[in-house]
């Protein structure tokens, strides 16, 4: 009764803070304070289970900067780096080919979106299978002569990260594809009938029309795959557990915590990713922005 008094602005302001609290509270509870207390914790040594948290400032930052043990893992990134922009650019490339009134189309977006349904666990163990000695893909190479370039795919240390980051791309080409497929198809026909009649051909129409209409999306699906390729963890866990050279941030990260049990030395890595992953994201919001104005 007392609800129905007041006026509208107040009944309005009311039912927004009651709606959010609870978000808010999930938000505050899972997301900020488990921030806030790995910040904190980075500023200390501590073994993750006894009281005591010994205060030791900056040395848990230095450290990591400071032994090539955790500092090297940064290199094996690049790999999946390199991996994300030929992920963007199949995904691109099929999604445009795929627009158009091709033979089959349906059954080759089945084909490029299945993998995006596998559990990550399953592709890992598919994989194994596919790059162990004599398996799938060496009986490939031998079936179309080319036996010379066999390698121990995922035991040689120079080139199990490329092998890793082929499996990614293979796992995650899908969502970048039927993300640039769907918005390829909101674009008006209305837009291409106009190019046909001018002449122009479908390369001048994806250049004129398509990417313009989807720069967007583009740049969205950049800052995902490359902020992605940071935080590799699922892939090399689980086909190498970090052996061989294959060892990433986060697994660093893990192995650190769990397994060595430097709680404060993993909490600093996880805050330098943090700022690692903000940095690249506002530099390339940073790269577009300037292109467009540019433009």
């Amino acid at each position: 009764m007392v609800f129905s008094q007041l006026s509208y602005k107040t009944q309005k302001k009311i039912l927004i803070v009651s709606f959010l609290i609870i978000p808010l509270a999930l938000l505050l509870t899972f997301g900020y304070l488990p921030l806030f207390n790995l910040f904190r914790y980075s500023f200390h040594r501590w073994n993750g289970y006894s009281k005591d948290m010994e205060f030791v400032g900056l040395k848990n930052y230095i450290r990591f900067f400071s032994e090539p043990e955790y500092f090297q893992v940064f290199k094996n990134s690049l790999y999946y780096f390199a991996g994300s922009f030929i992920q963007t650019s199949l995904a691109l490339f099929f999604a445009a080919i795929l627009s158009t009134k091709v033979k089959g189309r349906n059954f080759f977006k089945g084909v490029i979106f299945f993998p995006s349904l596998l559990n990550s666990v399953a592709i890992g163990f598919i994989f194994l299978y596919f790059f162990k000695p004599d398996g799938t893909f060496d009986t490939v190479l031998q079936a179309i002569g080319l036996e010379g370039i066999i390698h121990y795919w995922i035991r040689n240390p120079r080139i199990i990260n490329v092998s890793l980051a082929g499996t990614s791309v293979w796992r995650y080409l899908g969502g970048s594809f039927i993300i640039f497929l769907g918005a390829m198809q909101s674009i008006p026909p209305s837009f291409y009938e106009a190019a046909e009649i001018d002449g122009a051909n479908k390369w001048r129409q994806f250049k004129y029309i398509t990417f313009p209409s989807i720069k967007r999306i583009v740049e969205l699906m950049m800052i995902l795959a490359v902020s992605g390729s940071i935080r590799v963890f699922e892939t090399p866990r689980i086909m190498t557990r970090g052996g061989n050279g294959s060892m990433t941030f986060v697994l660093q990260t893990m192995e650190t915590a769990f397994e060595s049990q430097k709680y404060g030395l993993a909490s600093a890595m996880g805050i330098i990713l943090l700022i690692i992953v903000v940095l690249v994201t506002l530099l390339q919001k940073w790269l577009f922005a300037e292109r467009e104005e540019l433009a």
